[in-house]
């Protein structure tokens, strides 16, 4: 049952805790007290020490941890032709926090041309001897993000217009991350949580969304980005529920998505949070085919540096099988450790136990 492509027997989900060193830097630049240039080559030494850490503990993918990143999200949509991040009165709402308050708007055509994360993603590739996985946010959660009015008249209509070109934009992506030499992409996405959240699903009826036809059209947008996927190119996702300094947004289990996101969405796998009882039981992984699509379970919290007992989550994989066969599971954190710059509360060294445990574990369950 070893896999020798992605997703793995023991994975992660991408975001690392920031550095020290990462954290000084980024304010000493914010400050103007060095360089763009002197800040990426701190970048470059601290993303180099942790592909090493990663090789060293047994895992078969490295990430940069999203250590030149703010944000898991909007450093990516403010990067896209005709999107812009700009500053609003408020930040995302968490349980009992807000981010910065800042969000994302479309000014013009949306499109993908000279990315800079296409860089990020080859010095990866250049430095590590494993995997390179990349992560990049789902245009479904550009779309669930903008706020009223956030799409200018001069550019689109109203904020449904945006489909095509979003997918369009995500094709040109795809392309140009696999012509990079990325063979591991991922799309995290939020949405589909909050779909499965009575409360955030009324909040975005009062943003104005069409809730009761959201499901259909991320489903098309998104399939028709992978429609540019080529064969030998591995494309999952991760399903949040929110990730912000352990924080966390909705609740709710898979079951009102799980047939369009598990049957529907052209994904070859699923890292689906399953660390607390805010996911609901596995009873919605029936809807995944039988074949090769992977459900990655995520029964390791990355919210805090309490490190589960193996027997116990060993339990919980064996709930699962009886959903899904064993050969299509694998395991990983529930979240990334750090979805912002600002990072989870937990420490670093409780961080990279609980991914050796992962990798120890997914031998013991997997051979």
């Amino acid at each position: 049952m070893t896999r020798t492509k992605p997703p793995f027997r023991a994975d992660h989900v991408g975001s690392i805790l920031r550095s020290a060193a990462i954290k000084e830097a980024r304010a000493r630049r914010e400050s103007g007290a060095i360089t763009a240039a002197q800040l990426k080559e701190i970048e470059d030494r601290e993303i180099e020490k942790i592909i090493r850490k990663q090789e060293e503990i047994g895992l078969k993918l490295a990430t940069d941890g999203e250590y030149r990143r703010s944000w898991w999200h909007f450093d990516f949509f403010g990067m896209l032709e005709g999107v812009e991040i700009y500053e609003i009165d408020h930040g995302i709402q968490f349980q009992g926090v807000q981010t910065k308050p800042l969000s994302i708007r479309v000014t013009g055509k949306i499109g993908f041309n000279h990315h800079p994360m296409l860089e990020h993603f080859k010095f990866l590739k250049a430095h590590t001897r494993v995997v390179p996985k990349m992560t990049i946010p789902s245009p479904t959660v550009m779309h669930f993000r903008l706020e009223p009015g956030a799409v200018l008249k001069s550019a689109y209509p109203d904020r449904d217009a945006i489909f095509d070109d979003l997918a369009a934009a995500y094709q040109q992506a795809v392309r140009a991350f696999y012509d990079a030499g990325c063979r591991y992409l991922q799309f995290d996405d939020t949405a589909w949580a909050y779909l499965c959240s009575k409360e955030e699903l009324r909040k975005a009826k009062d943003r104005g969304l069409d809730v009761d036809h959201l499901q259909e059209t991320y489903t098309r947008t998104i399939n028709k980005a992978l429609e540019a996927k080529p064969a030998d190119m591995v494309i999952t996702t991760h399903v949040c529920r929110g990730n912000f300094r352990s924080t966390f947004i909705s609740s709710g289990g898979y079951e009102p998505v799980a047939e369009s996101l598990l049957a529907k969405c052209k994904y070859d796998g699923y890292f689906l949070e399953y660390d607390t009882d805010r996911a609901g039981g596995f009873e919605p992984l029936r809807y995944l085919p039988k074949g090769n699509k992977l459900v990655v379970l995520g029964l390791v919290t990355s919210k805090s540096g309490t490190l589960e007992k193996k027997d116990d989550v060993k339990r919980r994989i064996d709930e699962a099988t009886k959903y899904v066969a064993l050969d299509q599971l694998a395991l990983s954190p529930q979240c990334g450790f750090a979805s912002t710059e600002e990072g989870n509360v937990l420490a670093e060294d409780e961080q990279w136990a609980k991914l050796k445990m992962i990798v120890d574990l997914s031998k013991e369950v997997w051979g």
